[in-house]
C-alpha cells in the first residue's frame, strides 16, 4: 500500500479518533480507505444516472400526457 501524509482539521481529526475509539474501525487508515471506497462507489452511481439522463435527453421529448406515459410504461412492464 502507498503511504501518505495528510492533515485534518481539528473537527475531522476528532471525528476520526472517535470512530476508531468506538471500534468502528481499527485505524484511521482503514476508515479513510473505507470513505474513499464509498465515494468511488457513489461516483459510479452518479455517472450511471448521468449517462441515463443524457441518453434520455438525446432521445428527445414527448408531447404525450402523463396518463399516456404511465400507460406506456405499464404496457412495457407487463410485456
Amino acid at each position: 500500500m502507498a503511504r501518505q501524509s495528510i492533515s485534518f482539521t481539528k473537527p475531522n481529526d476528532e471525528w476520526l479518533k472517535t470512530q476508531v475509539e468506538n471500534q468502528e474501525y481499527s485505524s484511521k487508515s482503514e476508515l479513510i480507505n473505507d470513505l474513499i471506497r464509498q465515494a468511488r462507489n457513489k461516483q459510479i452511481e452518479i455517472d450511471w444516472i448521468r449517462a441515463k439522463i443524457e441518453k434520455a435527453e438525446n432521445n428527445g421529448f414527448t408531447n404525450d400526457s402523463k396518463d399516456q406515459i404511465l400507460a406506456q410504461s405499464k404496457a412495457l412492464l407487463n410485456g
